[in-house]
């Protein structure tokens, strides 16, 4: 029998059976060709309330286009069906101790935390290849030489991150961290877990952090990490086509999604050094599914993924071996070190409770920001061909990474340099100790400044140079540009002007490129921008109280300002508390001010709550996947609260019951899935000769539609 032709312009085979059955497959929601909704706030104006600006308090309002795509989705049944063949097979299965669940949580760990490692080594790798060659280029003031190198060095490397996604895997862009969440919450989303997306997504992350683009590579790795929670959790491979005979009663949904979840929170782990974190961060925002059990072998997974991405990162840098190998230094496993803590005291809480409403207010601008870029982003693409589409879709990173290599080498030219702040020795020398109590890093870019001299007298550095303080933020990579923001007893190294410069500048690029083609996460653009708006405040602190080293004021330092303000920042776009509040301890080991943190946070959280939804789950309702919230909201007559605990479930279930018989009609099961919306059938038999039904098992939609292939072979059966 001929394949049925099954292209959407094709109008005469509509009343074929088996052409209406594969286009619905073709056309399934979360595949990469899933129509899109054509009437995205066409009746809505820019500042609607509940769509994009509304109170967290409150569901979104879906158009009917979208409520159509949302219908669309096939859900998942994780707990395991206790029909007769299930109870069947477990009586056949031995006793046995959960040793092999552990092995696969440490097998799954050591796994993402090795990606982790060569993550990291190749983004600074190629980084550092720019960099380097950029600034001699800087020092020797050709600056036009310069722009063309770093332009074109970036712009290759988006090209290669945005081509993978764009032709090769579309699903493997972005961070990846909303299709996890719907996942993990009972939502099929294709092409998540493939082997082919997990190469595409670690390819399309190295080139786009490493060319400079606003983005950072953690939100990848969470997904990297489910990635490998799933595929290596069932010792099988439909891409390549094997099935090892080892792990095999991992092979069922409930165990899969345990695996995915503890992936998912390796990733975070591998990404930050933070085990608890991770763990934390799997628990309260990926997944609706938990028990004590699953937090132990959880946290076991991630204690192994950072030991394996601490213990590689130790002894290399940008794969060159640096020795020690096994020496845990301070300065790789905690990423932005602090390195001098300051007692707290009770006047802080009021400039935190400021940079939290900050926080919360500019995050809640940003999710709303990158959510009305993406809807222009979509109605436009919406308006093209394939092939065109396709080349927008790789033109516009290319484009945001010309600006930013732009902005790169010529912003810093329009700063003002910016002398050493230094504590004079008294003894007339005309250079100056970087030491504290206060000082200027030696790290810093000195870009188009003159350098200076410097003399080492007695073992102490002296120099009495300039620096560029904008090139110091944006020539090198954001992890580094968050150190020198975090830095502790720097407070005259940035002034307000160099930092008002960079922030408007980088939070509308950093809007802008999450959610283009490419693999990206916002992580570190968020802690970015909190910490120039936390340096902010500390800035207008010391320029109105003046430079205090004495105990009781020594709190008011800039660079504590500076992780507050990433840690509201983070919060007011991401909603997390507990996770979030337990991964800045463990980014900067600054136990002094986890107190201020948390009062940060909760300030970020309120505020960003009565304005947007968080970032995360916005992107949900954007997408049009489907997510139940653990306590939904609903109003009706205006402003009445519906109390959902009225009802019970056969108030949303339909009757008669569709039941499937052992042996069906092709035909029957085709029609079926063309005629009704339902996720699963319940597959009955007689018992004994009487009219009395037994359940044998549950047969779910996504069991045909969850690829063509097997329809076209089912179909061919007819």
């Amino acid at each position: 029998m001929a394949e049925p032709d099954i292209g959407r312009g094709n109008v005469e085979n509509e009343s074929n059976i088996r052409y209406r059955v594969l286009r619905h497959v073709v056309e399934d929601a979360g595949d990469t060709g899933a129509p899109q909704p054509d009437d995205d706030d066409d009746n809505h104006s820019f500042f609607a309330r509940g769509r994009d600006l509304e109170s967290a308090y409150v569901n979104h309002k879906y158009t009917e286009k979208e409520r159509e795509i949302l219908a669309r989705y096939e859900s998942l049944d994780y707990l395991p069906p206790h029909s007769k063949v299930y109870r069947d097979w477990i009586t056949k299965q031995p006793a046995r101790l959960d040793w092999d669940r552990w092995v696969m949580m440490g097998l799954i760990g050591f796994a993402v935390g090795f990606v982790g490692f060569l993550l990291h080594q190749l983004i600074d790798l190629l980084a550092e290849l720019k960099h380097e060659k950029a600034r001699e280029l800087i020092e020797a003031r050709d600056f036009l030489r310069a722009w063309l190198w770093v332009t074109a060095v970036s712009v290759g490397l988006v090209v290669i991150s945005s081509g993978t996604v764009v032709f090769i895997r579309p699903s493997a862009g972005g961070s990846g961290i909303p299709e996890i969440i719907a996942f993990l919450n009972g939502t099929l989303v294709r092409h998540i877990f493939n082997i082919k997306t997990l190469i595409v997504k670690f390819v399309s992350c190295v080139c786009a952090v490493s060319s400079g683009m606003p983005v950072g590579p953690e939100g990848p790795m969470i997904h990297l990490g489910a990635l490998i929670g799933a595929g290596l959790s069932q010792f099988r491979s439909g891409t390549f086509g094997f099935r090892l005979p080892f792990f095999s009663r991992f092979r069922n949904s409930e165990d899969r999604r345990n695996f995915v979840s503890a992936g998912a929170a390796a990733g975070i782990a591998s990404a930050f050094g933070a085990p608890v974190g991770g763990l934390l961060f799997s628990m309260e925002e990926v997944s609706s599914f938990w028990n004590m059990k699953l937090s132990w072998q959880t946290f076991f997974c991630c204690m192994v993924s950072t030991f394996t991405t601490d213990l590689f990162n130790s002894a290399f840098e940008a794969f060159r071996y640096m020795g020690d190998f096994g020496l845990f230094k301070t300065e790789k496993y905690i990423l932005f070190q602090v390195d001098k803590e300051i007692a707290l005291n009770f006047i802080a809480v009021i400039p935190t409770v400021v940079v939290g409403a900050a926080g919360g207010i500019l995050g809640a601008v940003f999710t709303f920001t990158n959510l009305k870029i993406a809807r222009a982003r979509r109605r436009l693409l919406a308006k093209m061909n394939s092939p065109y589409r396709q080349l927008v879709q790789l033109c516009e990173p290319v484009l945001i990474m010309v600006i930013m290599g732009t902005l790169t080498v010529f912003l810093p030219t329009m700063a003002s340099c910016a002398t050493f702040t230094c504590h004079w020795e008294g003894n007339g020398n005309p250079f100056c100790n970087p030491k504290p109590p206060i000082y200027t890093e030696k790290t810093v870019e000195h870009f188009n400044c003159p350098k200076g001299a410097e003399i080492t007298i007695n073992g102490t550095l002296y120099r009495n140079g300039t620096f560029n303080p904008v090139a110091t933020l944006l020539s090198v990579t954001g992890e580094k540009a968050v150190k020198h923001l975090f830095s502790r007893q720097t407070h005259l190294e940035f002034d307000f002007i160099p930092l008002i410069m960079v922030l408007p500048c980088y939070f509308l690029l950093a809007c802008w490129a999450s959610g283009t083609a490419i693999s990206s996460g916002v992580v570190v653009p968020k802690l970015f921008i909190g910490g120039m708006i936390g340096r902010i405040v500390g800035r207008g602190l010391v320029a109105l109280f003046g430079v205090n080293t004495t105990k009781y004021w020594l709190w008011m330092d800039p660079g504590a300002f500076a992780l507050l303000g990433a840690a509201a920042f983070f919060g007011g776009v991401s909603r997390l508390t507990m996770s979030l509040t337990v991964i800045m301890m463990e980014l900067t080991n600054d136990i002094q001010f986890l107190l201020l943190i948390m009062v940060a946070i909760m300030v970020a959280k309120w505020v960003g709550d009565f304005v947007t939804h968080p970032f995360y789950h916005s992107l949900l309702e954007f997408k049009c996947i489907p997510f139940l919230d653990s306590e939904p909201v609903i109003y009706y007559e205006g402003k009445k609260n519906l109390n959902l605990e009225l009802y019970t479930t056969k108030y949303a279930m339909t009757s008669p019951v569709v039941t499937l018989q052992k042996v069906e009609k092709v035909s029957h099961l085709a029609k079926l899935l063309l005629t009704t919306k339902h996720g699963g059938f319940p597959l009955v038999c007689n018992k004994g000769s009487g009219f009395e039904k037994t359940f044998c098992g549950l047969l779910t939609r996504q069991v045909y539609c969850n690829n063509a292939s097997s329809m076209k072979i089912l179909l061919m059966w007819q």
